[in-house]
Order: structure tokens, then C-alpha cells, then sequence
């Protein structure tokens, strides 16, 4: 299992379009992949392979998420959402 911290830089946050990305990346992998939002509820995780999970989050700029991923291809999905998170998520 690797988790992994990043601050969302998008001025939308995770919500619409910006998700959306979010979620087609992690359904892209055969890993479990799970995401908190840190900076709101920190006890609260949501399946990053679900849009309506994702978006209940409430994930804004600024906010600090946790990606949790477990499985086979972990080390890729993790890579793939800093990539994501990091570069313009708008794409």
C-alpha cells in the first residue's frame, strides 16, 4: 500500500470537469485507490474511482488530499495523480 499528500492547486478544485479527470485517472488502474481531503474531514475517504464519491468531498484550492492506493500497479497510480494533481488537472 502508498499513500501520498498533495495540495490542490486548481482554482476549481476537484469539482466538475477538474473531478472527472481525477477519476478517469484512477479508474485507469487495477489498484484501489482511495482519496481523503485532509484539510475538511480527514476521517472521511471516498473511492477516487467514483465522481460522485470524489466531488462529496468537497475538495477546493488549498486543500490538502490523501491518495491511498493498494495494489498491483500502485507505484503507476500514485505517479499518475501527482502528475495530474500537480500539472493542469483542466486538461
Amino acid at each position: 500500500m502508498e499513500e501520498a499528500q498533495f495540495t490542490i492547486t486548481n482554482s476549481a478544485g476537484l469539482h466538475a470537469r477538474p473531478a472527472a479527470h481525477f477519476v478517469r485517472t484512477a479508474a485507469g488502474f487495477e489498484s484501489s485507490v482511495r482519496v481523503r481531503n485532509l484539510s475538511r474531514d480527514a476521517e472521511r475517504e471516498a473511492d477516487a474511482k467514483s465522481i460522485l464519491s470524489v466531488m462529496t468531498l468537497g475538495i477546493e484550492q488549498g486543500h490538502i488530499i490523501s491518495i491511498t492506493v493498494d495494489g498491483p500497479d500502485e507505484a503507476a497510480a500514485i505517479e499518475a495523480l501527482r502528475a495530474l494533481v500537480e500539472g493542469n488537472i483542466d486538461k
